[in-house]
């Protein structure tokens, strides 16, 4: 893959973490493992087919899989690599309201 590849992979995968749910999103999912859909609406105290919009968009950018248990589907991070992109721009916002 070129650098050019890579810097429209990196920019296509900032778009899809763009969001303050989907944020919320990978945060939980790395504090805490695998998450069902229910689990993720109780946690972040957000609509139901809000999350599931937002786990669309997550799963299409490969940041985070779907695995079927039963009825529910149960998500999960791809790899850590985006939990750390994401640990690290919360801390940074937070360092700049100080």
């Amino acid at each position: 893959m070129s650098q050019t590849q890579s810097y429209v992979r990196a920019g296509e995968l900032l778009r899809a973490l763009a969001a303050p749910v989907r944020i919320a999103i990978v945060t939980e999912l790395a504090a805490n493992g695998e998450r069902h859909v229910h689990e993720l609406v109780e946690r972040l105290r957000v609509a139901q087919p809000l999350v599931s919009q937002h786990l669309r968009v997550l799963r299409a950018a490969g940041v985070v899989r779907a695995e079927r248990h039963g009825r529910e589907i149960a998500y999960s991070l791809v790899d850590e690599h985006v939990a750390h992109i994401v640990a690290d721009a919360v801390t940074h916002a937070a360092e700049q309201r100080q």
